[in-house]
């Protein structure tokens, strides 16, 4: 087989002439929204879950406040804002009351080419007095807007708390353990304090065993504890409207949903999960991964996850991880510097931060990696896994300690777009 997997913004490619190919998992084929604008409009006046549409719920001197992703996430929303702004302006809602705030939770807010990108040129230029970084960790900056079922506090953007209305766009995938992205995590954590943030993650681990909540599962929503505690806080905070894409593996929009809060989600997650969810019969020795263009670590863990979920006992993941920008923050070193999982669940308890969980979740699985990557030597051998300048130098050496494991004639999997694609059992 020849090898070509996206890395960062190229491809890297090797000969692989040895080991059983099981199939190459990617996103399933689907035929992108040819006409988006069209398909917006449609799915802005006929929402799902509410009665009427969006502009029955505004008002004229109503406040509105668009909540869009920040630059570690392709959304598509550039090509739909234009249509919902013009739906706001038939509900009569003036220019000067639609305020856009950036939902980047304890990621760093985007830079401004990177809000024109997100936004597009014509909405950033009309707007661009009025856009809205989220500085998570200032509470002057912050408004509490109640307490979950599960006793998380809700911290949230003061700014965005006091329009009228909150609207929230995003893109949906499969999410490691918020069951899925978009919807209600563009609140939590999207917009949310880093208590709110570090509480509502704090749920990924058992409540009493010092191991991972399996509760918390990819893929699933109902009685998933993240997931209920995230919709709470968007609830508390009175959002009422979404919209909702899918992107299929070209990054082109293949959905569109809008509606209420959680059923819209609900639509969007549902065929999120036929095109990501890639059923397998079995899992491979060899695991063969692209994390593709993120930019650092710990969005790239985010493949590995999902690579792990192909992967057999005793395996081993050929990771292509080009983290241009490092770990992501110096807060995943310290936890990493713990040392064990137990170590980390220890402090999670007493301390929970989200770095913490990526951390984890990281000492369980890159001891199996052997990575091509944009990190140094040092900070590869922090995670625990194996470092090497070419992906045949990484073949060859996850052969080699599959061999001396006993597995000489490794089967294995390709999974060139790892970030968005879910391996889950046929049985499952």
């Amino acid at each position: 087989m020849r090898l070509s997997l996206p890395y960062g913004t190229g491809t890297c490619e090797a000969d692989l002439d040895w080991g059983q190919c099981l199939g190459v998992l990617n996103i399933s084929d689907t035929s992108p929204i040819t006409d988006v604008q069209e398909s917006a409009r449609q799915a802005i006046e006929h929402p799902i879950g509410l009665q009427g549409n969006l502009e029955t719920l505004l008002y004229p001197g109503d406040s509105v406040a668009i909540v869009v992703s920040d630059s570690f996430r392709n959304t598509g929303v550039e090509q739909i804002l234009p249509v919902l702004l013009k739906a706001l302006a038939r509900a009569r809602i003036r220019e000067e009351d639609i305020q856009f705030f950036f939902a980047s939770g304890s990621h760093r807010p985007p830079t401004a080419g990177e809000q024109q990108r997100i936004l597009g040129e014509s909405v950033y230029e009309q707007y661009r007095d009025q856009l809205h970084l989220h500085t998570p960790g200032d509470p002057d900056n912050l408004s509490f807007a109640g307490t979950t079922s599960r006793g998380t506090p809700v911290f949230v953007n003061k700014r965005a708390r006091a329009c009228t209305h909150i609207i929230l766009t995003g893109a949906v995938v499969l999410h490691y353990f918020g069951g899925f992205g978009g919807g209600r995590k563009s609140v939590v954590p999207g917009l949310a304090s880093l208590e709110t943030i570090a509480r509502n993650h704090s749920l990924n681990l058992h409540p009493v065993r010092p191991e991972l909540n399996p509760d918390v599962r990819i893929g699933v929503l109902d009685g998933n504890p993240v997931a209920m505690d995230m919709l709470e806080g968007a609830r508390l905070c009175g959002v009422r409207f979404i919209i909702n894409t899918v992107l299929d593996r070209e990054q082109r929009i293949a959905g569109i949903f809008a509606g209420e809060l959680d059923a819209a989600h609900r639509a969007a997650a549902d065929f999120a999960r036929q095109l990501f969810a890639i059923p397998i019969a079995k899992k491979a020795d060899l695991v063969i991964a692209s994390a593709g263009s993120a930019k650092n670590f710990i969005q790239s863990h985010k493949a590995l996850f999902n690579a792990w979920q192909a992967l057999a006992p005793n395996g081993r993941i050929v990771f292509l991880c080009p983290a241009a920008e490092g770990f992501g923050g110096d807060k995943f070193v310290q936890w990493l510097a713990l040392g064990s999982r137990e170590s980390i669940i220890e402090e999670l308890r007493k301390n929970a931060e989200i770095n913490g969980q990526t951390a984890l979740s990281t000492l369980e699985k890159a001891p199996k990696c052997v990575m091509l990557t944009g990190l140094s030597a040092s900070d590869t051998a922090k995670l625990g896994a194996r470092r090497a300048e070419t992906l045949e130098e990484a073949l060859n050496i996850a052969r080699a300690e599959l061999a001396a494991e006993g597995c000489v004639d490794p089967s294995y999997y390709v999974m060139p777009s790892a970030s968005y694609t879910v391996p889950m059992l046929e049985e499952e």
